[in-house]
């Protein structure tokens, strides 16, 4: 038996979350069972606790889009029972049970091994969010960061918090978008240069370019904020675009694309080749300053879930929150 936390609905279509015992035999189909260690939360983990949010089909169900832990068993030949690795994207958690749990099962398609120089717990304290982050960083550096500050906007966040630190640790200067105050020496923590208030895009004009401003930008807001950066960016820059909290519209022209021929760049952590999730986790392991990411971290257990899946849905979860699925 282990213990996970298990996301039920009733007849009335109300979710509920509570740890329960389970046994292996009801696990889901897949080559390779982990014995996992640790997960993280993400607003997708809020709202397959909170709300279902459309993202699960089947109940009852476990959540958690990440984890890493060390190999059980396998019945594919390229792991071994020792062997630690790390899964994200997949849509585990969502159409799959996912790592709020001690075991889980799934393919091996999904997994990759943990490079050397990151334990699991610093691989979650990374996890999907900063994962992906990395990800928005490889797409700028690929099309050429230009002179000038490099923006991060919702830079408080999992992927904003992890964008900047690696932004700053590679040399960059970093301008952080927030639209909470109290967070700025958090941000400066980090390796942030400039702070910035949320206001300061969103007040700006809505002409489709405005002053040459940001030599790069990693989105992780989208909507309005996607579309105010869009026209500061200086000429022939990149933005990463990550992130739907603002929305999935996009209210712009296509003037910044041909007049200052800015790049946008679309990220999807989810299905990634297994060559590039390899080179994103090696660059982690190598480009994210570890005594920066423990800064981000909050620890919490099986049982703390359900309150932190309404939290982060309410915005109230500053940097990466690291779950020990066995405390």
């Amino acid at each position: 038996m282990f213990k996970a936390l298990v996301v039920e609905k009733n007849e009335e279509g109300k979710t509920s979350a509570a740890v329960q015992d389970m046994s292996i035999d009801q696990l889901p189909e897949g080559e390779v069972t982990v014995a996992v260690e640790y997960s993280t939360v993400n607003y997708k983990d809020g709202l397959c606790i909170g709300t279902g949010g459309g993202l699960v089909r089947n109940y009852p169900h476990i959540p958690g889009i990440d984890f890493a832990g060390v190999v059980e068993k396998s019945s594919d030949d390229r792991y071994k029972a020792g062997d630690k690795v790390v899964l994200t994207g997949w849509r585990v958690g969502e159409a799959h049970w996912g790592g709020y749990s001690q075991k889980a099962r799934v393919k091996a398609d999904w997994l990759v091994p943990l490079p050397d120089g990151i334990d699991a717990r610093q691989a979650m304290a990374v996890g999907t969010a900063g994962f992906t982050a990395m990800l928005a960083v490889m797409a700028l550096e690929d099309h050429g960061i230009k002179d000038g500050p490099v923006l991060v906007t919702g830079a408080a966040g999992g992927v904003g918090s992890v964008a900047t630190a690696i932004l700053a640790n590679l040399g960059h200067e970093v301008a952080a978008v927030t639209g909470r105050p109290e967070t700025s020496d958090y941000l400066k923590s980090l390796g942030a240069k400039q702070i910035v208030a949320r206001e300061e895009i969103n007040e700006t004009t809505k002409r489709p370019l405005e002053a040459e401003a940001w030599g790069g930008c990693v989105d992780a807001v989208g909507g309005d904020m996607l579309a105010r950066v869009l026209g500061q960016m200086k000429y022939g820059a990149s933005v990463s675009a990550v992130g739907l909290a603002g929305g999935a519209g996009l209210p712009t022209t296509v003037i910044p694309f041909l007049l200052r021929g800015v790049n946008l760049l679309g990220i999807d952590s989810v299905m990634q080749p297994y060559d590039n999730r390899m080179r994103a986790w090696q660059r982690i392991a190598k480009d994210l300053p570890m005594e920066k990411l423990e800064a981000m971290v909050q620890p919490a257990t099986l049982s703390d879930l359900p309150q932190l899946g309404r939290d982060i849905l309410k915005g109230q979860v500053k940097g990466r929150v690291v779950v020990d699925v066995n405390a």
